[in-house]
């Protein structure tokens, strides 16, 4: 009897790390910039069929967090950047954290773990918008979870660009000089209130923003450019920009703070380098490290906490800083995989779980009508649907770049089309559209039919046959005991 019992224990554990020896602090930011969001539900549901057990929010909306109630998922809510000149009361972080943080916190309510006070609110872009609210928004939204009583488990911090640091090689890594005083501030209050610094590190956009940068860097199967500093060479950007930094962080007593990476990932649409084949590349060598805890040359040996960006394509996000805003999903807008990958970092040919109990508008599309009024003015209809719709897979390097005016119209027709939820009168165009129930998809572009808007109900029940395998197991073993 020992013995049977023994074996089902064996097999028990095997099974578990077969199929949930995920990677031990990886989580995913859960973006909702989207004309049709899926309904959290769903999305909560998705993340417990893949074995996601920590994600990033932006926001702490009451319909996602009801969602995530007694999920047992570890929630990271945030303030963004608009609300943090209101966050400099005191009276009213408190009110904020009483609202979204602490009427969560009861048995089966939800697992909150960090508040992301603004997000990546030192950009050079914003011109100093933030600069001097940021540091007191951080100040009295911890203080107000200490004064809550929960300021011991769920701590405060910022989620920050990678440039607010620079250094020529990563052992020179400095907080810019325009900023240098209010990160000293943050960092030396996060110390004092054991919270982490959070920091956004994109591969990508060292790729994108510098036409000479060395592509294979931004990968972690081997460059033939490294950047040696020291006794060290770096052989990806991912490591130099992570232990710039350490060095940031150790030039202002601050060495060993924990540090989360609060976004990283690899869009797949938008530009060249904005692939499918790339992002698969990119996790293929991001995942292992992270599952096999090997750390970076400053802080080796030791796991990283993670939040890949992201788990779903947002079309409705700005493109300001390029198509490829809307495409960093490791899955479509829909909740359906996009390509092969393993979040346990064994690289094994897998692919997600897609969403569950997804519905869908009618398979009718909107395409160009060959015989439609005055054509002439073709070009300004597309330029007017892609302006209230997404249109960025047209783009240069993106999926369906390169068809001839005639796609581009059709493509764009059926876009604000979907986005409108197929109503009557959205497929004119000036006479110039019709409706279609043939799908004019092709090989490399396809033609999108979008999800309803409207909730439709709770999330599958269905149980992973894998889930039956570990009660089936937990049954025996109880039975045999």
């Amino acid at each position: 009897m020992t013995g049977l019992r023994f074996l089902l224990w064996f097999l028990l554990v095997g099974v578990w790390n077969t199929y949930f020896a995920f990677v031990e602090s990886l989580g995913m930011n859960w973006g909702t910039m989207a004309t049709h969001p899926l309904p959290p539900k769903i999305v909560v549901q998705l993340l417990k069929d893949n074995g996601i057990q920590k994600v990033k929010l932006f926001d702490a909306d009451f319909n996602t967090m009801s969602a995530l109630a007694g999920s047992g998922i570890e929630v990271m809510v945030a303030i963004p950047n608009n609300m943090l000149a209101m966050m400099n009361d005191y009276s009213t972080a408190k009110k904020w954290v009483d609202k979204n943080v602490t009427r969560y916190n009861f048995n089966g309510g939800v697992t909150i773990k960090y508040v992301a006070v603004g997000n990546e609110p030192f950009l050079s872009s914003y011109n100093g918008s933030f600069v001097n609210i940021t540091y007191p928004a951080l100040k009295n939204i911890q203080n107000a979870l200490n004064d809550a009583g929960v300021g011991d488990k769920i701590k405060a911090t910022v989620p920050l660009n990678a440039d607010v640091y620079d250094g020529t090689v990563p052992s020179a890594g400095r907080f810019r000089s325009d900023i240098s005083s209010q990160m000293t501030q943050i960092v030396q209050f996060l110390s004092q209130n054991n919270a982490p610094f959070t920091v956004n590190i994109y591969p990508f956009l060292s790729l994108y923003l510098n036409e000479g940068f060395p592509i294979d860097y931004a990968f972690f199967d081997g460059s033939s450019t490294p950047v040696v500093d020291g006794s060290i060479t770096y052989t990806n950007v991912f490591d130099a920009n992570f232990d710039t930094l350490v060095s940031a962080l150790k030039a202002v007593g601050a060495g060993n703070m924990p540090i989360i990476v609060g976004e990283v990932g690899w869009p797949t649409e938008g530009d060249k380098h904005a692939t499918s084949a790339y992002a698969q590349r990119f996790y293929k060598g991001l995942l292992p490290r992270l599952a096999q805890n090997i750390g970076t040359p400053l802080r080796p040996n030791q796991y990283i906490e993670v939040y890949l960006f992201g788990l779903l394509d947002e079309d409705y996000k700005s493109i300001a800083p390029g198509n490829f805003e809307r495409h960093w999903g490791i899955l479509k807008y829909d909740g359906q995989p996009k390509f092969q990958i393993d979040l346990t970092g064994q690289n094994r040919p897998t692919t997600l779980v897609p969403a569950q109990g997804v519905e869908y508008l009618s398979k009718t599309w909107c395409v160009l009508d060959p015989n439609g009024n005055d054509m002439s003015k073709i070009g300004d209809k597309i330029s007017w649907a892609c302006t209230y719709s997404d249109c960025t897979a047209l783009g240069y390097g993106s999926s369906c770049n390169g068809m001839d005016v005639n796609g581009n119209a059709s493509y764009a027709f059926n876009m604000y089309f979907q986005v409108q939820n197929q109503v009557d009168g959205s497929c004119d165009f000036g006479g110039m559209a019709m409706t279609t129930t043939q799908d004019p998809s092709t090989a490399a572009c396809n033609f999108t039919i979008q999800i309803k808007a409207a909730p439709f109900g709770s999330a599958s029940e269905r149980a992973p046959r894998i889930t039956v395998m570990i009660l089936a197991a937990f049954i025996l073993v109880l039975f045999f005991a």
